[in-house]
C-alpha cells in the first residue's frame, strides 16, 4: 500500500454527517481516521466501512476531554506521522427551548465545552502535525444558527452562541496560520440525523458532499470563510 495517501480525521465520525464524511473521504482515496467518543460505536462503524473495502481506522476521542484529545493526537502521530485533513464535526444540541438567561447554565457550559472549546482543543492539538508538513485543510461543521443575524432572534441560545463562537474561532485561526493550511466553516443545512430529526429535508450524503470539496481545495482556495452548498455566506 502506498504511503503517499493523504490522512483525514473526522470527529464524531460514528454516525450522521460524520459517518458519511468518513465514507466519502475514504471513497475518494483518503486514509481516514474515525474519531468517536464511544469506542464500541466507533469500532462498529469502522467494521461496516471496512466491509466496503475502505481504508478506515478508529480512534477514541471525547472532544470535551483535553486528555482524550491529547492521547488521540499522540496515537495518530505515532501511527500515521501526518494529518492532511481535519473535519471538526462532533457537536451537541442541548437547548430546551428556554431563554438564554432562564436556562440551566450548565446547558450553555456543556454546549460550549463540545461545540466551541472541543474544536479549539482539537485544532490546537493537531495543527502541529499540519505545520510539520506545511499543509492542511481544516473544516469546522458550523450552522447558519451561528450567523450574526441569528442573534437577533430568540431561541436555541446555547447552540447559537456555540456556533457563533466557532465561526469567530475559524476567522481568528485563519488570520494566524502560516503556510498552505486553510480553515473554513460550513453550514451543512438541516440534515436528517440524530440531531436534525427525521423530518429534515437533507440526507447526510448531501450534507457531506457540500462539505467535502473544502478538503481538497488548492493553495489558491478560500481561507477563513463560511459556506453553504459551496457558496460563501455571510458571517
Amino acid at each position: 500500500m502506498s504511503h503517499d495517501k493523504q490522512v483525514a480525521l473526522v470527529t464524531g465520525g460514528n454516525r450522521g454527517i460524520g459517518y458519511e464524511l468518513v465514507k466519502q473521504l475514504a471513497l475518494n482515496g483518503f486514509k481516514v481516521i474515525l474519531a468517536s467518543r464511544d469506542p464500541e460505536m466507533g469500532h462498529e462503524a469502522v467494521q461496516k466501512l471496512k466491509g466496503l473495502d475502505l481504508d478506515v481506522s478508529c480512534v477514541e476521542m471525547d472532544v470535551a476531554n483535553q486528555e482524550s484529545i491529547h492521547q488521540a493526537a499522540v496515537t495518530i502521530n505515532e501511527n500515521f506521522g501526518r494529518l492532511d485533513v481535519l473535519i471538526n464535526n462532533a457537536g451537541v444540541y442541548l437547548d430546551e427551548n428556554k431563554k438564554l438567561v432562564a436556562m440551566v447554565p450548565s446547558i450553555l457550559e456543556k454546549t460550549m465545552a463540545t461545540n466551541f472549546f472541543g474544536v479549539y482543543h482539537v485544532i490546537r492539538s493537531f495543527i502541529p502535525l499540519m505545520e510539520k508538513q506545511g499543509y492542511g485543510r481544516i473544516i469546522n461543521v458550523s450552522s447558519e444558527y451561528g450567523a450574526m443575524s441569528e442573534m437577533s432572534y430568540p431561541g436555541a441560545g446555547a447552540y447559537k452562541l456555540s456556533k457563533f463562537a466557532l465561526n469567530g474561532l475559524t476567522r481568528l485561526v485563519a488570520a494566524e496560520i502560516k503556510g498552505d493550511i486553510k480553515i473554513n466553516a460550513v453550514d451543512p443545512g438541516w440534515v436528517s440525523s440524530d440531531m436534525g430529526g427525521p423530518s429534515a429535508p437533507r440526507t447526510p450524503k448531501q450534507a457531506a458532499e457540500s462539505i467535502l470539496w473544502l478538503a481538497t481545495i488548492g493553495p489558491e482556495g478560500p481561507n477563513g470563510r463560511f459556506f453553504r452548498d459551496r457558496k460563501q455566506i455571510l458571517w
